[in-house]
């Protein structure tokens, strides 16, 4: 994953294109951030994180607790997807004003958050696979359902998600370990990954592994989403909601992608607009970095009648609890 970090007020000018991005081959004078523009960058950011943070916290609280979703596959595949979602803003987030207060980060450091940040990336377009595999079976296979997806099954295929995402990323930290130099761990970096698993052959690992998660997970859309388009008639209801559904996971999965086409569209613009850098780079994050992040509360959170039942029951005791506090206070 290429997280997001805005340049710091530290770097010289002429070369801070060559570390911003490592694929631009060529040197741009770029405009820093005068210290207002750059506050407003991080108060955006931030405000947009807590903000859908706090939607998607919502969502998972009403969830986990009640039973009725505890024990439907679907949902905790949801609130999987919907944590990994939490997750990545929160990486996007502190990367970016991590580079804006101290611009280069121990290495050590920044090989942690540039794992997790990997694990959950790689995580979200496996779990769009398998939600759309469980609308599959439960449109094409509805007997069967209930004996298929159980709760169990589901944590164990969490578990899987988990596990290919570990043999992605655990490879480049073990090959890190043993070509790099113990000065290297001791120094600091612009964090990108680029910069801490720096072997050749492990971009090419990347790009390799990427790919073959792309295709298997697309794949897997199409089919469900044909196999469902051709279901039974007796049907006919549950199944257009369900390639609806499927239909919104490719979406969802498109901007997934855009993560990785992220360093190109980057160098794409600021060669036809070099001194825009800054304002390039942070624009383009947030459409594809934080924007993403509100789409799984809209697909569920709105089109699922029962979730927005509990939903709208949850925030209706939440205000009628600070009404009653409001007015004790009051009282006293």
């Amino acid at each position: 994953m290429s997280c997001f970090q805005i340049a710091g007020l530290k770097e010289p000018v002429f070369q801070l294109m060559n570390l911003l991005n490592t694929s631009v081959n060529f040197t741009t004078p770029v405009y820093r951030d005068t210290l207002q523009t750059a506050a407003l960058k991080n108060v955006i950011t931030v405000v947009l994180c807590i903000s859908i943070n706090y939607v998607n916290g919502t969502l998972v609280h009403t969830i986990r607790n009640h039973q009725v979703f505890n024990s439907n596959p679907r949902y905790i595949l949801y609130i999987h997807l919907v944590i990994n979602d939490m997750i990545l803003l929160i990486m996007f987030t502190l990367l970016q004003v991590l580079s804006y207060i101290m611009f280069t980060l121990d290495v050590s450091l920044c090989i942690v958050l540039q794992m997790v940040a990997i694990f959950v990336n790689l995580n979200n377009p496996l779990t769009l696979a398998i939600m759309a595999v469980e609308c599959y079976i439960a449109i094409c296979f509805p007997l069967r359902h209930t004996q298929i997806c159980t709760v169990k099954k589901t944590y164990v295929v969490i578990g899987l998600i988990w596990a290919l995402g570990a043999l992605s990323i655990i490879p480049d930290l073990f090959v890190t370990l043993t070509t790099e130099s113990i000065e290297f761990f001791n120094s600091r970096v612009f964090c990108l990954r680029e910069n801490v698993f720096r072997a050749p052959y492990l971009t090419v690992k990347r790009d390799v592994s990427n790919t073959v998660f792309l295709v298997i997970v697309w794949f897997t859309l199409f089919y469900t989403y044909f196999r469902i388009l051709f279901t039974a008639k007796a049907a006919a209801a549950d199944a257009k909601k369900a390639r609806n559904t499927v239909l919104l996971h490719g979406f969802q999965l498109l901007l997934c992608m855009l993560n990785y086409v992220f360093n190109i569209v980057l160098a794409g613009l600021t060669y036809f607009f070099p001194k825009d850098v800054l304002a390039i780079r942070f624009a383009v994050a947030i459409f594809i970095q934080i924007l993403p992040r509100l789409i799984s509360p809209l697909i569920y959170g709105l089109r699922d009648k029962m979730l927005m039942k509990y939903l709208k029951r949850y925030m209706c005791c939440t205000r009628n609890t600070k009404t009653q506090s409001q007015k004790r206070t009051a009282k006293a």
